[in-house]
């Protein structure tokens, strides 16, 4: 089955901090991309778009953010927030953040937070949102609730019931 996937470019700022606990703090500023576009068989290098003493801005091209059936509550409840997102996960190595993998998913999201990894949310590019806005619609269905049955031991409980 054929998976929809967006290519991406991720924005990366690195800015000098005046603080005596932390001296730099790296970001995710920005995400672009070209629906449909096929990725790159592997990921070019990071290029530098803007350098001063007090700040830097990397573009880290070719991602691949692939939209799966099993992941549609997390993008519908990306959709449904007033600010939809593009969550990035990076990493620092060798003193450069660098990207690690994108989603638009907030489960997805959520579960690399709680694995102990840096994640950013970023505005999703409008082009994406009708995308995902289809996808969603296409694949996501709410949980229907049901109700409990009340275990023997609270029968009676309720002032209305006999």
């Amino acid at each position: 089955m054929q998976h929809p996937s967006f290519t991406a470019a991720v924005l990366m700022q690195w800015t000098r901090l005046n603080d005596r606990w932390q001296s730099e703090k790296w970001e995710a500023v920005g995400v672009t991309g070209d629906e449909g576009a096929p990725p790159p068989p592997t990921l070019p290098g990071p290029v530098l778009l803007h350098q001063d003493h007090a700040s830097a801005r990397w573009l880290h091209p070719g991602y691949a953010l692939t939209l799966y059936r099993d992941e549609a509550e997390g993008y519908y409840l990306n959709l449904s927030a007033p600010q939809p997102f593009v969550f990035v996960t990076w990493r620092l190595e060798d003193g450069m953040a660098r990207p690690t993998s994108l989603t638009l998913s907030y489960n997805e999201a959520a579960r690399m937070m709680d694995a102990g990894e840096q994640v950013d949310g970023v505005p999703m590019p409008e082009p994406w949102r009708a995308s995902l806005a289809a996808f969603v619609a296409l694949h996501y269905r709410p949980e229907t609730k049901r109700n409990r049955a009340r275990p023997p031991s609270f029968k009676g409980a309720r002032r209305d019931e006999p």
